[in-house]
């Protein structure tokens, strides 16, 4: 899934931060910072079930999606920020993912116990994360650069096959913890769905904060509210098979999320962002 997305990155979009910074860097800045410290205040305030609340702490962990860019695109929103913010959040998430997960998991005392329970070791899942993004992101990156030709005709097929996997990882989940899935139906259900919009909120809450443009203000709220819970899943199969609660959070998030996005970006597509002539601009007297 890592290597499909890769395939259009190009190092620009890793330099284009520094030379535009702002809107990649309220959209960072909401995703690894704003909305995991969120989420664990939500869980924490809820007195939410151990498992349900570190797979929440998990997912809020996690980077931006595999479609954020093609929400984007959908939305009329800047899919040049879109790019740029997931290029950086991939490579930022191999150290935030598990430092974020392990620290507000910690944080919040109705986790703590849990988390000391299983034993987790940060330093195998940043293996693990080094290895599901890193290495993809980089070979990726390099079959674009060398065979451009290739990668543009499997960009398309390798995003179908992304989503078809990550269905399956759902797919999978609920099969393996059904009895829980129907005992926990009502709680976790609500509780992705309010988390999802949660991010949603965050990110084009800090997107309005800092004034960006319309299309920048959508692509930064797509990349925030579009998390890549297939990361999520792959984490949790490796180092907790047995946290149900865990793997249904994770797998509904990664149904949700794509359901919920499609919506918003078909509800923004039907709103063009105005053209930079049509933005409000000062009148002579007041500028001077």
């Amino acid at each position: 899934m890592m290597f499909g997305v890769a395939l259009s990155l190009r190092p620009a979009d890793f330099t284009r931060i520094i030379r535009t910074p702002v809107a990649p860097a309220a959209g960072l800045v909401a995703q690894f910072l704003l909305l995991p410290a969120a989420t664990c205040a939500v869980t924490w305030a809820l007195k939410l079930d151990p498992e349900i609340a570190l797979g929440m702490i998990l997912i809020a962990a996690c980077p931006g999606g595999n479609f954020s860019n093609i929400m984007t695109f959908m939305a009329r929103g800047s899919v040049a920020v879109s790019v740029s913010m997931t290029a950086v959040s991939s490579l930022a998430a191999i150290v935030l993912t598990p430092l974020n997960f392990a620290f507000y998991g910690w944080l919040n005392p109705y986790t703590r116990g849990y988390l000391t329970e299983i034993s987790l070791d940060p330093g195998n899942i940043l293996i693990l994360v080094v290895l599901v993004l890193g290495i993809p992101l980089v070979l990726g990156m390099l079959t674009g650069r060398h065979w451009p030709r290739l990668a543009e005709k499997s960009e398309t097929p390798l995003r179908i096959f992304s989503l078809l996997v990550l269905l399956a990882f759902a797919g999978i989940a609920f099969a393996m913890n059904f009895s829980t899935f129907l005992a926990k139906f009502h709680t976790f259900v609500w509780l992705v769905v309010g988390h999802n919009l949660l991010a949603f909120c965050l990110g084009f809450g800090m997107a309005s904060a800092f004034r960006l443009p319309v299309a920048d203000r959508r692509a930064v709220t797509m990349e925030v509210g579009i998390q890549n819970s297939g990361l999520g899943l792959v984490i949790l199969f490796t180092f907790f098979p047995e946290a149900g609660g865990m793997l249904l959070i994770a797998g509904f998030w990664g149904v949700w999320h794509l359901i919920a996005g499609i919506t918003l970006a078909q509800i923004w597509a039907r709103r063009p962002p105005p053209e930079p002539s049509e933005q409000p601009t000062q009148p002579a007297e007041e500028a001077a």
